[in-house]
């Protein structure tokens, strides 16, 4: 062998050396593109306190961060109350109210807990009622199907609407809604509701302001009111009324006069409750499948050991904590996995959630927190499941919402390289 031979491969060896050097150099004085922050946003959003998480319609992890840890879920927890309730009683389920009359001549009103019983159906009852009686002596409620005062943890007296009372006889989500005119006078804001004198008897007593105002914490202060607005437009009717409003039972003795079925299924119930976020709805049905499971009267310890063999049974999990069923209360808790579990369960019934910009979604909001749970539709992977837990101040629940869009999208075209395989989950670091 030449000295040249000898020389060769030890040249190759330098000029290797040499190109790793110069690599190391460029890549010290001109590093790359911050790729993994640009593909990152989301999760930069999330600290310490919050949880989020996006998943296919399959349940498969996409994105996450913090998602086992359990948060305040507020409103979001609505949507587990509409899906055991709608699991229990069945889409097509109509609440009743009975209405019998004694041998005395007295109307007897058994009521279940019906959260839409509003004024344009006591004008109905009234008209069906006029017609089987010409005299009605006493109303006597009965709203022994629900325990009298049931105390939500997280509902505070006062007189916003959030903080209505539920009960087995209520009308009109336990508000008013009236003004006052210059010389005092007060009347009602909506056409279909009289202004009866037991409600201008509450407004003056507690010095209500006008708008919409809760008017009671008591039930049965509540139920007198759907008296009231009875005896008001059976009067209205032709129906002669001699005697007053008090409470009471119906016996097997009574007679059975008219049944009121609900105008609207339970499906219809879920979908106006989810959309305008009412407490007052969410803690009746909830209340409603506790006596409904365990018989009456219904509470919420029944509706939470229902609603606890639903989770059991159908979805497995173990670690959620509930105290009622609309998320007032910051004792309530679950993940942003236990939410995915909810929302793959719910997917038949996903359109009854509010939709915006291709994203079918429930909110929620107590002081300090922001919450939002539901899907980002995707052409390519369908309705994709995501929950965001934001459990401090601050936080921007509409840009972290805007980003999941895009990271879906970016998923669902496969633009994908850069994210990370978490080595446990099988979860996309994001």
């Amino acid at each position: 062998m030449t000295r040249k031979d000898k020389i060769k491969p030890i040249s190759k060896i330098r000029i290797l050396l040499c190109a790793v050097f110069l690599f190391q150099v460029l890549f010290l004085f001109y590093p790359p593109a911050p790729e993994a922050k640009k593909r990152t946003p989301c999760r930069n959003q999330i600290k310490s306190t919050d949880s989020f998480l996006v998943a296919t319609p399959e349940g498969k992890v996409l994105f996450e961060k913090n998602a086992t840890k359990q948060r305040v879920p507020a409103s979001t927890l609505k949507v587990l109350t509409a899906l055991a309730v709608l699991n229990h009683f069945g889409p097509l389920h109509r609440f009743r109210t009975g209405f019998y009359m004694d041998s005395a001549g007295n109307l007897k009103i058994k009521g279940h807990g019906d959260p839409l019983l509003i004024s344009e159906v006591l004008h109905h009852i009234a008209i069906i009622l006029a017609r089987k009686t010409e005299s009605v002596r006493n109303i006597i409620l009965d709203n022994t199907y629900f325990a009298s005062r049931i105390m939500v943890p997280g509902c505070n007296n006062t007189t916003n609407p959030y903080d209505a009372p539920i009960g087995a006889l209520c009308a009109n989500f336990n508000t008013v809604a009236f003004k006052r005119k210059k010389n005092g006078r007060i009347y009602s804001t909506e056409y279909q509701t009289p202004m009866i004198p037991f409600m201008v008897n509450q407004i003056r007593t507690l010095g209500l302001k006008s708008g919409r105002r809760t008017f009671t914490h008591d039930s049965k202060e509540a139920a007198l009111y759907v008296g009231g607005l009875l005896r008001y437009m059976l009067k209205k009717n032709g129906v002669k009324m001699q005697g007053e409003i008090h409470f009471g039972s119906v016996s097997p003795e009574d007679t059975l006069i008219f049944t009121y079925k609900s105008t609207f299924p339970m499906e219809t119930v879920v979908e106006k409750m989810l959309h305008s976020s009412s407490n007052f709805m969410a803690n009746q049905i909830f209340v409603a499948l506790g006596a409904s499971v365990y018989g009456p009267p219904g509470t919420l310890a029944k509706g939470v050991r229902a609603t606890w063999a639903y989770i059991r049974k159908e979805l497995g999990l173990k670690h959620i904590k509930i105290v009622e069923g609309s998320g007032l209360s910051r004792k309530n808790h679950l993940s942003a996995y236990d939410m995915l579990a909810i929302l793959k369960k719910f997917r038949p019934y996903k359109d009854l959630l509010k939709s915006q910009d291709q994203v079918l979604y429930k909110t929620g909001s107590l002081r300090g927190i922001r919450t939002q749970a539901g899907y980002i539709e995707s052409q390519l992977l369908g309705p994709c499941c995501f929950a965001v837990f934001f459990n401090r101040k601050g936080a921007n629940m509409k840009s972290m919402v805007r980003c999941l869009k895009k990271a879906v999208n970016k998923a669902a075209a496969g633009q994908t390289g850069m994210i990370k395989i978490h080595p446990r989950r099988d979860v996309p670091s994001f």
